[in-house]
């Protein structure tokens, strides 16, 4: 929680977007409440805020979208429930009986999409308040439609939310993770067991490979923040997102890792199944290990702020990062039996994962 408040405050990121959305939301209730409860007394001004919150969402054409639902479902739940006191004459449980199951079961309809459930608890609220006339069915509707409009247009026009931001910051992360996890490896087949930790890894490659998963996510979200985003062009968003080639090739570096980071784990341990390769193979593959994560920090570098344009990199990193692998093959010809079998393919993969990091985007 330490971290999270001091990320939103210092840089802009996932952290102050949730700050941002949360005294939004905040500010349309309060604004719904001085509207319906204060200046115009309604009978159940609650309704105005309680809309408000709900729709200030991650985007300005989901506030829309879920607004024209809610509002609908809302409308269904209101006048279902003022329609059973009047036929109970405000018996309160019978008119639960004849509301909550049917507004319970239409709320599943999947044209409500996630706002269904609103029409069973305001049923609940009309029912429990105790008046079926038709002015305060029509002043609960008007609540609703003063907390629609507030909770839209506060989230459309004040900081309306675009992000372009997610992708980048997604992709950066993952690229980052990655390097640090190929200097963790490196470091560690130096050590005298360096295969102890080969199970670690595997689950840390793993793991990023999981949070890669979240980019297309991202771009969906980045593309339905552009629309029906009246303010989108006012605001300073940053650079676009990177093309969808970049999600691609960062796929193929996560599978590269893995295979590299599963075949480890297969032959380190005490219950390994195969023989490792040599002591001499590993160091020269801590070599190649290194230097590509060097190649592949200056890969993200163009995904973080200040960190150029894809392309414009330095190439001494990848020069010699490609020394390490010619130098790797020269050892793998001195492995003999089962462990040239995994040593190939430790080298087989090393190849193609520094190929794609050097790969021009």
């Amino acid at each position: 929680m330490r971290r999270s408040v001091h990320s939103a405050f210092e840089e802009a990121g996932p952290e102050r977007d949730t700050l941002v959305r949360s005294l939004k939301a905040a500010g349309a209730a309060i604004v719904a409440w001085a509207l319906t409860g204060w200046w115009l007394h309604a009978p159940m001004a609650l309704l105005a805020p309680w809309t408000a919150v709900a729709l200030v969402c991650g985007t300005v054409y989901r506030s829309l979208r879920t607004g024209l639902q809610q509002c609908a479902v809302i409308a269904l739940g209101t006048v279902w429930a003022s329609a059973s006191m009047a036929i109970t004459r405000d018996q309160t449980m019978a008119a639960m009986l004849l509301t909550v199951p049917f507004m319970t079961l239409i709320g599943t309809y999947r044209r409500f999409g996630e706002q269904g459930l609103f029409g069973a608890t305001t049923a609940l609220f009309v029912i429990t308040a105790g008046s079926s006339s038709a002015a305060t069915v029509g002043h609960r509707l008007l609540e609703t439609v003063i907390g629609a409009v507030v909770g839209i247009s506060v989230n459309a026009l004040v900081l309306p939310p675009v992000h372009l931001r997610s992708v980048r910051d997604r992709l950066g992360r993952f690229a980052r993770g990655t390097s640090e996890l190929l200097d963790t490896m490196a470091r560690g087949l130096r050590e005298e067991d360096g295969l102890d930790g080969a199970a670690s890894w595997h689950g840390e490659a793993t793991r990023l490979a999981l949070s890669l998963q979240g980019v297309a996510e991202a771009r969906s979200w980045a593309m339905e923040g552009a629309r029906l985003n009246p303010a989108r062009r006012l605001r300073r968003t940053g650079p676009p997102p990177p093309p969808v080639s970049e999600d691609m090739r960062w796929g193929r570096v996560s599978s590269r890792v893995l295979a590299v980071t599963r075949t480890l784990s297969g032959v380190g341990g005490d219950d390994a199944e195969l023989p490792g390769p040599s002591p001499r193979y590993l160091a020269d593959l801590a070599d190649v290990l290194d230097g590509t994560a060097r190649v592949c920090e200056q890969a993200a570098a163009p995904l973080f702020p200040g960190g150029g344009r894809a392309g414009e990199r330095d190439t001494t990193a990848a020069d010699g990062a490609w020394d390490s692998v010619r130098s790797l093959a020269g050892t793998f010809h001195l492995q003999k039996g089962e462990a040239a079998a995994v040593s190939g393919e430790l080298l087989v993969e090393t190849r193609q994962l520094l190929n794609e990091l050097t790969r021009s985007p």
